[in-house]
């Protein structure tokens, strides 16, 4: 995707600037290399359920925890 901002006549350089970061935003380059950059393979299955096996055990232990009288 490319994107061209021409100066226009009388224009100082921090304006032209300020108009490219602008329409960059604008545009949502950013945003979409900023969640290229930091993408996150999906997960396995087999390590889908590990995580949630641990996520159930731990309320478990919260909830146990709680019961006892040890957590508010």
């Amino acid at each position: 995707m490319a994107l061209e901002v021409h100066r226009k006549d009388k224009e100082n350089n921090s304006s032209l600037v300020h108009r490219f970061t602008r329409s960059v935003m604008q545009s949502g380059i950013i945003k979409e290399a900023r969640s290229r950059r930091f993408r996150q393979r999906p997960l396995s299955d087999a390590a889908k359920k590990r995580a949630a096996l641990k996520k159930e055990r731990g309320k478990a232990e919260y909830e146990k925890m709680r019961k006892m009288g040890k957590i508010k």
